[in-house]
C-alpha cells in the first residue's frame, strides 16, 4: 500500500473530535492509537477491540505521526526527579 493511500486512512474533519486526526469512519484518533501502542498493545489486540479497524489503518496512524514530526524542531524533554 503506498503513502498516499495510507494516508487516506486519517481525517481530520472539525465536526468529529473537534478536528483531531482519526481513524477514517471512526472517533479513534491517531495519539489515542499511538498512546495504545507506546503503553504495550499490540496491533492484533487493537484490531480485535475496535470494529473495523485495520491493521492499515494502525500503519496510518504510525506514518501520519511520522509525517507530522518530520519537519518539527523540539526542544530536549527536561524529566525531573523527585
Amino acid at each position: 500500500m503506498s503513502d498516499q493511500q495510507l494516508l487516506e486512512r486519517i481525517a481530520c474533519d472539525p465536526g468529529v473530535m473537534v478536528g483531531k486526526p482519526v481513524i477514517r469512519g471512526t472517533r479513534l484518533t491517531v495519539d489515542y492509537i499511538l498512546n495504545v501502542l507506546a503503553h504495550g498493545a499490540s496491533v492484533e489486540e487493537i484490531v480485535d477491540e475496535y470494529d473495523g479497524v485495520q491493521v492499515a489503518d494502525i500503519r496510518a496512524c504510525l506514518l501520519f505521526a511520522s509525517r507530522s514530526l518530520s519537519d518539527a524542531e523540539f526542544m530536549p524533554l527536561v524529566v525531573e526527579s523527585t
